[in-house]
């Protein structure tokens, strides 16, 4: 089980985040890469990806379909490219997974693999001893953070208009576009499935982490990473869980529970 120490807790409330070295074990990273190379081995590439336009009114629908492509994308598994991956016929100029910026929004809701690590009795015992009392799922993400394909900045999650490019988070509050009342009721895990390394772009508040790391980042605590300029990718899985007993989640967040998926509960 994954219980916190008092000195855990105190040093997760102190720092605002938490490294949990061997969080997952080796063939349970596995299992995860490669589930996720067989969802991109099935992917269906959206129209606008691989759609260029010529005019500017061409250009700004298929900004508003990328747009909305995003905006809809909290209760599906939807992918995000990175830029110049596609020729004007559509057609990849670098392998497919290596063309992929992340997968996201709902992997923990509709695929088995992720769901089973997304509500894993690990993360469940986590989740108790961190005092959650009715913690739901609220989104999850496979990032894949590929070798620097461009120099372009990527803001993903809260500016989804300028999603494409090159992943770079810059510092940043997971809260600000995760918005609850009161603050601090979201909260950040991270699983790094490869080392994750100065070089390779990991976490800004992470000197290095190693295979299966888990990392505890609290809503406030701001944190960046940098593009990964190694021969090595950097994939981690990521979630945010949510704390509903006293909580109100914001109306404004682009990110929204549907009727056909509410943000389900983590424990099970």
């Amino acid at each position: 089980m994954a219980c916190l120490s008092p000195s855990q807790l105190q040093k997760f409330q102190e720092d605002g985040f938490l490294v949990l070295e061997g969080f997952l074990s080796a063939d349970e990273c596995m299992a995860m890469q490669q589930r996720i190379g067989e969802i991109v081995a099935e992917m269906d590439v959206p129209l606008h990806c691989r759609t260029e336009f010529s005019t500017q009114e061409e250009e700004q629908l298929r900004a508003q379909g990328s747009t909305d492509y995003f905006l809809s994308s909290g209760d599906k598994i939807r992918f995000f490219f990175e830029e110049g991956v596609f020729d004007k016929k559509g057609n990849f100029l670098v392998p497919p997974e290596k063309s992929i910026n992340k997968i996201g929004h709902a992997l923990h809701a509709h695929d088995p693999v992720f769901r089973c690590v997304t509500h894993s009795p690990k993360v469940q015992a986590l989740a108790r001893s961190l005092g959650l009392q009715m913690p739901v799922v609220v989104q999850s993400m496979y990032i894949f953070k590929a070798k620097v394909l461009c120099s372009a900045v990527l803001h993903l999650a809260w500016a989804p208009a300028s999603r494409r490019g090159c992943l770079q988070f810059t510092p940043h509050q997971d809260a600000s576009f995760l918005y609850t009342e009161p603050l601090g009721r979201v909260l950040g895990v991270w699983i790094a499935l490869e080392d994750a390394t100065l070089e390779n772009g990991c976490l800004w508040f992470i000197p290095g982490s190693h295979t299966g790391a888990l990392v505890l980042i609290h809503g406030e605590v701001v944190h960046k990473s940098e593009q990964n300029f190694s021969d090595r990718s950097r994939q981690a899985y990521t979630f945010h869980i949510m704390e509903t007993a006293g909580t109100v989640w914001s109306p404004e967040n682009w990110l929204q529970p549907t009727a056909e998926l509410p943000f389900p509960p983590l424990y099970t």
